[in-house]
């Protein structure tokens, strides 16, 4: 065997690796490229859902300064007129409930239902001549929402069984 023929042999196993480990170091440079790309995804992601919340925060803060002007102005006509701000907090009351149910709260009447405890919150259970028990006789706290988008259930008190 000639010195020649014994350095073919690493010479072909040479290119081979040499062939692998460039695929290594391409795969490597695709891999950390990647890698980049998703951190600055999640970087971006994170400041438009930030943006996104802190929009949302705001209109809906929006929403509630007509309420706090209107009970600004039932204060400062408090003393002219004292029997009047009775009528002024029932007219924010109302504009209060308005906002909530186009929020997606809307404000629950709840009773003559069947108890529901994925809705209701039962503080009592009394007897009632005439109703069937677990129905839903009072609302002690009302609740808001309907179905999943339920933002605090109602505290009732229930019929119950003799």
């Amino acid at each position: 065997m000639t010195d020649e023929q014994a350095t073919d042999p690493p010479t072909v196993e040479s290119a081979e690796a040499s062939e692998l480990r460039a695929r290594v170091a391409e795969l490597e440079d695709r891999w950390r490229r990647a890698l980049a790309d998703f951190d600055n995804l999640r970087k971006r992601v994170a400041r438009e859902s930030a943006t996104q919340r802190d929009a949302e925060r705001a209109r809906v803060a929006g929403l509630w300064l007509p309420v706090v002007d209107n009970l600004d102005l039932a204060l400062e006509h408090a003393a002219d007129d004292p029997s009047a701000i009775v009528e002024g907090v029932r007219a924010v009351r109302e504009q209060a409930l308005d906002i909530l149910a186009r929020l997606g709260f809307p404000q629950r009447s709840d009773v003559g239902e069947r108890f529901d405890p994925a809705g209701h919150e039962a503080v009592a259970a009394v007897s009632v001549p005439d109703t069937s028990p677990g129905t839903v006789v009072q609302v002690v706290r009302p609740g808001y929402g309907a179905g999943e988008h339920l933002l605090r259930p109602a505290a009732v008190v229930v019929a119950k069984g003799d």
